[in-house]
C-alpha cells in the first residue's frame, strides 16, 4: 500500500544549535516502502548502542545535549525520528497512525540496522513504545535509560492528560513553538525555533495530532496486550 505523506524542507533544519550530526536515510522499510525514516547514527560501528527514541511533539534533536556523553562513554548512538515527526516522512492522513504502525516502524528499524547489545534510551512515547521492545527481541537489550513515561496498560489518565488530549484533538494546527517554549524552562529561540522545524503546515501535523489519541488508557485499546508483557518482563 501507498502511504500519501509530505516531506519537510531540508533548510528548515540549516544551522541548527547544538546538531552537527550527519541526517541518514532509511528507505523501504518492509511495510513502509514508500516512506523514508530519518535517523542519526554516531560513534564505532562495533560499540554497544544507545538507542535514543524521542516522544510527542520532539524528534532526535531532543537528545543533543545527551548524544556527546553517551558518545565518550563508548557507545554507538542511534536516534531515528517516528514518521510524522523530524526529518522522516509524514503521511497526511490521521488514520495511518495507530499504535502498530508506529510500534512495527521500530522493530523494523532496530532489525534493518541489525541493532544488538542495546541500551534504551526514553522519554514519553519513546518509552511507550520503546519498552515493549523486548517483548520481540529480548536478546537485544542489555540496558535502560528511562525518563518521564509509562506503560501503557490501560490505566485510567490524569485529568491532565485528557485535557491535553482533548485540545490537540481540537487544534489541528496547534502550534508546536509555542508549546515547546512552555515546556522547556528558559527555552531560547534557537531550540524553539529547532523544535518548530518538521511543522511548517498543518498538512505536517498528522503524527503530532495523533499521538495523545493512541496512549492505551482504556484495557481495549491496541498496546494494552503488549505492555503488560512488557511490564513483566522488565519487572524480571
Amino acid at each position: 500500500m501507498s502511504i500519501e505523506s509530505v516531506r519537510t524542507p531540508d533548510e528548515r533544519f540549516s544551522d541548527l544549535e547544538d546538531w552537527p550530526f550527519e541526517p541518514r536515510y532509511l528507505d523501504g522499510l518492509p511495510g513502509f516502502e514508500n516512506l523514508r525514516l530519518h535517523y542519526i547514527d554516531e560513534g564505532p560501528g562495533d560499540g554497544p548502542v544507545a538507542l535514543c527514541l524521542h516522544g510527542e511533539p520532539t524528534w532526535a534533536y531532543l537528545y543533543r545535549k545527551m548524544i556527546p556523553g553517551l558518545l565518550e562513554a563508548g557507545y554507538r548512538v542511534v536516534a531515528p525520528d517516528w514518521f510524522g515527526f523530524g526529518r522522516s516522512d509524514k503521511p497526511v492522513d490521521d488514520s495511518i497512525y495507530t499504535w502498530d504502525f508506529h510500534r512495527d516502524t521500530m522493530l523494523r528499524f532496530v532489525e534493518a540496522l541489525d541493532l544488538a547489545d542495546i541500551t534504551l534510551v526514553v522519554q514519553d512515547w519513546g518509552g511507550i513504545l520503546g519498552l515493549t521492545l523486548p517483548v520481540d527481541h529480548p536478546e537485544k537489550i542489555s540496558g535502560l535509560l528511562i525518563m518521564n513515561t509509562a506503560f501503557g496498560i490501560g490505566a485510567t489518565p490524569s485529568e491532565g492528560f485528557v485535557a491535553w488530549r482533548d485540545f490537540v484533538a481540537n487544534s489541528p494546527d496547534f502550534d508546536v513553538a509555542r508549546l515547546m517554549g512552555r515546556s522547556i524552562p528558559g527555552a531560547d529561540e534557537s531550540t524553539i525555533n529547532a523544535y518548530a522545524a518538521p511543522f511548517p503546515g498543518p498538512e505536517f501535523k498528522a503524527g503530532v495530532r495523533r499521538f495523545p489519541a493512541l496512549v492505551p488508557t482504556d484495557p481495549e485499546m491496541d498496546g494494552v496486550e503488549v505492555s503488560k508483557l512488557a511490564a513483566a518482563w522488565w519487572s524480571q
